[in-house]
């Protein structure tokens, strides 16, 4: 019977060390503030250059397991952490850009998490998680309040729930989801008609949200997220020319 032979994948030596990182946090031989040996030690150890750790190492800092600490001492080097939020929003932000998800499918995301997040917050979080987000409620109700710093709590404030419900990865997802549109909710902000009046009424929502919460009715909170999350960023749907 004749060998059937398959094309021979290749790989860039960057893309090796890669591989061999990943598999040695598969194996649980690399944990969360472990270091990494110096550049010298560990390129010759692997068999490449240097230059092809250096490119990995980069890698794996972007997608937010690797911080990198250059000079000399006890805190240089390479550590091993857990950075998920800003990499998975950075990451978002890019493909939303770039086309590879639509606002439609951004917006249904954002409904789909946060109403698990709202729900599971009023069971989980405790009386200094929701004191918390008050603080930034009033924050928001603040007289004077421009639409970039609404924006920001407002962020804050979502993500801040999700992240008391109790469910790491919805907070991370939260956090990519809501972070990749942030532009254009605040562009969604600046063009409001009138906008004291418009930031008093999602503020509004916010307080009623919390008092929800702190009610322990989920379910109702959720309901009330998802209107919520609809009365805005539905509306950007809408504006958009690529939407079915």
């Amino acid at each position: 019977m004749p060998v059937e032979w398959q094309p021979v994948r290749q790989s860039r030596t960057h893309e090796l060390v890669l591989r061999s990182i990943e598999q040695r946090v598969f194996a649980g031989e690399l944990r969360a503030g472990d270091r990494l040996p110096p550049e010298r030690e560990l390129a010759p150890v692997l068999g490449v250059s240097r230059s092809a750790l250096r490119e990995a190492l980069r890698v794996l800092e972007t997608i937010g397991v690797l911080v990198a600490q250059p000079g000399r001492g006890p805190d240089a080097g390479a550590r091993i952490v857990r950075n998920p939020d800003d990499a998975l929003g950075r990451l978002l932000r890019l493909h939303f850009a770039l086309g590879s998800y639509g606002l439609h499918d951004v917006l249904e995301a954002r409904v789909a998490l946060e109403r698990s997040s709202f729900e599971a917050a009023a069971r989980h979080a405790s009386a200094q998680d929701l004191d918390e987000a008050e603080t930034l409620i009033q924050r928001m109700g603040e007289p004077g309040v421009e639409a970039a710093e609404f924006n920001d709590l407002d962020a804050r404030f979502h993500v801040h729930i999700a992240r008391v419900s109790g469910n790491a990865l919805t907070s991370t997802l939260t956090s990519a989801v809501r972070e990749s549109v942030r532009p254009l909710i605040l562009r969604a902000l600046e063009r409001a008609e009138d906008w004291p009046a418009t930031a008093a009424a999602l503020d509004a929502e916010h307080a009623e949200l919390l008092a929800l919460l702190r009610a322990g009715r989920g379910a109702d909170a959720a309901d009330l997220v998802e209107r919520h999350i609809r009365s805005l960023h539905g509306t950007l749907v809408e504006d958009d020319p690529g939407t079915v």
